[in-house]
């Protein structure tokens, strides 16, 4: 029933910025959580970010400090803002949403930083 649809991903140097948008096809309230993964080729996909109902963020490591989660509840949207990008962040990337019933997955978004 809940699609989920990432977009802003593209190509972009070294130190550059990007910022990606999920848009939910529900209301965001309804998720407890919604965040981000990366997937690179030929690794398994990893957390990025994610953003739980009550506003707590949490980040990976490598991300924080460079990454900001955030989401609009007007716009049903989640965001990731990605400053000071790192060819090391060239990944296709995926927004989820969890519910009680079941994790709802977007089709991906490529992000490619140059050096």
């Amino acid at each position: 029933q809940v699609q989920l649809v990432e977009s802003g991903g593209g190509l972009v140097q070294s130190g550059g910025s990007l910022r990606l948008s999920c848009a939910a096809s529900a209301s965001i309230s309804s998720f407890s959580a919604m965040g981000w993964y990366r997937q690179a080729p030929g690794k398994q996909r990893e957390f990025v970010a994610d953003i739980t109902s009550a506003g707590t963020t949490n980040y990976e490591d490598s991300v924080k400090g460079r990454f900001t989660i955030s989401r609009d509840n007007a716009k049903n949207t989640v965001y990731l803002q990605m400053n000071s990008l790192k060819p090391e962040d060239t990944a296709v990337y995926y927004c989820n949403g969890r519910t009680f019933l079941r994790i709802y997955w977007g089709q991906g978004t490529q992000v490619t930083v140059s050096s």
